[in-house]
């Protein structure tokens, strides 16, 4: 939170969504002015982007392989991450709602 404070421009505000994990701390939050925490329902999944990565993640790069041993795992989802990033349009199509627009 300390980062994404000091990354916000000054006249700009930081939303941080979190969902209600018990090591999600929002009262660290308190201590910046620019930054406020909203968190998302219990059990609701389909409202955090990266629940959608992951289990895209999981049906298309991680089932039913084998991998060597811990340092495989590791490179064979970096891999998959970056190609994931890379891939703009599949970022969007899992991580855009269009009920989630803000606007000023």
């Amino acid at each position: 939170l300390r980062l994404i404070s000091q990354s916000t421009p000054t006249d700009k505000h930081a939303v941080v969504i979190m969902d209600q994990a018990s090591w999600h701390q929002s009262y660290l939050a308190d201590s910046f002015k620019n930054v406020t925490i909203i968190h998302i329902p219990s059990y609701s999944p389909e409202l955090n982007p990266i629940e959608q990565v992951w289990s895209w993640l999981r049906q298309n790069e991680i089932a039913n392989r084998c991998f060597e041993c811990y340092d495989d795992i590791v490179d064979k989802l970096c891999s998959a991450w970056n190609r994931f990033c890379a891939d703009k349009s599949r970022v969007i199509s899992l991580c855009f709602r269009d009920w989630t627009m803000l606007t000023n």
